[in-house]
């Protein structure tokens, strides 16, 4: 029998804080949205309308995870790891996989095309987190490490293949951010680094064409030839012209004139730049760092370590997906395929980001014992 009186104690304890700040992050990116889609000002209301209901969507979502227990869900955690392999297969499968943007990282559902890597994001994050709690505080040597690298390798070679090098780097933030909180040793940590920086070279080698272009045009700015340096050029003009305040809501004239190209996506930092100014760009990322740090202080408040990995991993996946896009809006980091979370536009992104905050409320709520 379903205990009503149980889960409505339990939805008491959300951290209705949290809830707030994605709201206003929501409202703030589709307000931007309207500008960048040109709604206002003669276009369709097409995408706006298909952000709401991916909103609503992603909202019924989260009620249906917090029906259930994070810990019922990580005893499952084989099945979700088996679930993620067949859900990146499954985009082989001719007629229903799709190339979009140079990678085959997308299903064919009739009016609506679903990035499977998303719904990973969510099904790795339980899987991955069962695993290295048994690991906290046992992450001294290499040989400690192997099995957790390869359980990741599969997840991280299928994304590769696609080829979908940002998603795979989003899932490698996820991992590192786990097996930071689980105590990995600071020695492994800085060898990391140095190998890292010094297999640079043979990663770009090995890298596929296109991406070393993206690289090459990273190093090469003010060659507008190279693919990604013209709309960081213009993306930069847009901001660099918002000055302080802006040039006002639906006034950006780079935005206005499809001068900034995926302004509905990928570059919609810069259209905050642009009509709102640093004032704009100040009130997002101010935004976005109450939202990380009150993931942080949940994963503190966790009553048991699955929990807390749970939330570092969401955090990990948000905080590298803020960072990259407006990085690369301001030509600080290269151009990838990343979007900027609960502003830019896209259904599946958006809907599996709000599961994925699903999972924190759910371990949020769950942080303290309750008598029934």
């Amino acid at each position: 029998m379903f205990d009503y009186k149980s889960k409505f104690k339990l939805i008491k304890e959300l951290d209705w804080k949290l809830i707030t700040i994605v709201t206003c992050i929501f409202a703030f990116g589709l307000m931007i949205l309207s500008s960048a889609t040109h709604a206002t000002t003669g276009g369709s209301y097409l995408q706006i309308i298909k952000q709401g209901i991916a909103f609503i969507v992603g909202m019924a979502l989260v009620i249906v995870i917090l029906l259930f227990d994070y810990n019922f869900l990580g005893k499952h955690y084989k099945g979700l790891y088996i679930v993620s392999i067949i859900l990146l297969l499954l985009v082989w499968i001719p007629g229903l996989g799709k190339d979009m943007g140079g990678a085959r990282s997308w299903l064919n559902l009739g009016p609506l095309d679903f990035q499977t890597s998303e719904l990973v994001k969510l099904t790795f994050i339980l899987s991955y987190a069962k695993l290295v709690e048994e690991k906290k505080g046992k992450l001294n040597t290499i040989k400690d490490l192997i099995p957790l690298g390869l359980y990741a390798a599969p997840i991280i070679l299928l994304l590769l293949i696609q080829p979908d090098l940002g998603t795979a780097i989003v899932f490698c933030c996820i991992i590192g951010g786990m097996l930071f909180t689980a105590g990995l040793n600071s020695k492994i940590i800085r060898n990391t680094i140095i190998v890292i920086v010094v297999a640079m070279p043979l990663m770009y080698m090995l890298m596929a064409n296109h991406q070393r272009i993206r690289i090459d045009a990273f190093l090469n700015p003010e060659n507008v030839s190279l693919p990604g340096n013209y709309q960081v050029m213009q993306s930069m003009i847009a901001i660099g012209s918002g000055g302080l305040t802006g040039k006002g809501l639906y006034e950006g004239t780079q935005n206005q004139n499809d001068f900034l190209p995926v302004q509905d996506s990928d570059f919609i930092f810069a259209v905050i730049g642009e009509e709102l100014g640093l004032v704009g760009m100040l009130v997002i990322m101010v935004l976005y760092a109450l939202f990380l740090i009150r993931m942080i202080s949940m994963a503190r408040e966790a009553k048991d370590f699955y929990g807390t990995l749970i939330i570092i991993g969401v955090m990990s996946m948000f905080a590298y997906q803020i960072i990259q896009n407006i990085g690369m809006t301001v030509a600080a980091i290269p151009v990838t395929g990343v979007t900027l979370p609960f502003v830019s536009y896209g259904g599946s992104s958006l809907m599996t980001s709000l599961a994925n905050l699903g999972l924190v409320l759910n371990v949020g709520m769950r942080r303290k014992k309750i008598n029934f």
